[in-house]
């Protein structure tokens, strides 16, 4: 069973900056797409940004665009999202996602989530 582990949350003042890390139990190259979601409470799971493994595309959220990056190391098995001028706005439980398509079937896979919180 695939397990992806979230880290590097916690408590940052607005401005700051945090490096979320995604650690895969399986070799990334094999995920078709990667990316990290978010929630807050009372809404709805919201992508964040996602990165196409193979291609290295990537794509953000309007709200996050030019403020947060997405990488992948293959060699460390890890998806990392780079967040820079943090906003309260930007406190949720952040989600690592992975996709892999097989055949006709589609396998996404989740992890525990991370909390970031940013103060004002």
């Amino acid at each position: 069973q695939v397990q992806l582990v979230e880290s590097g949350g916690g408590l940052v003042q607005a401005g700051g900056s945090l490096r979320l890390s995604c650690a895969a139990s399986e070799r990334i190259s094999t995920f078709n797409t990667m990316g990290w979601y978010r929630q807050a409470p009372g809404e709805e799971r919201e992508l964040v940004a996602v990165v196409v493994i193979s291609s290295g595309y990537v794509d953000y959220a309007v709200s996050v665009k030019d403020r947060f990056h997405i990488s992948r190391d293959n060699a460390k098995n890890t998806v990392y999202l780079q967040m820079n001028s943090l906003k309260p706005e930007d406190t949720a439980a952040y989600y690592c996602k992975a996709i892999r398509y097989i055949l006709e079937a589609r396998y996404v896979y989740w992890g525990q989530g991370t909390q970031v919180t940013v103060s004002s």
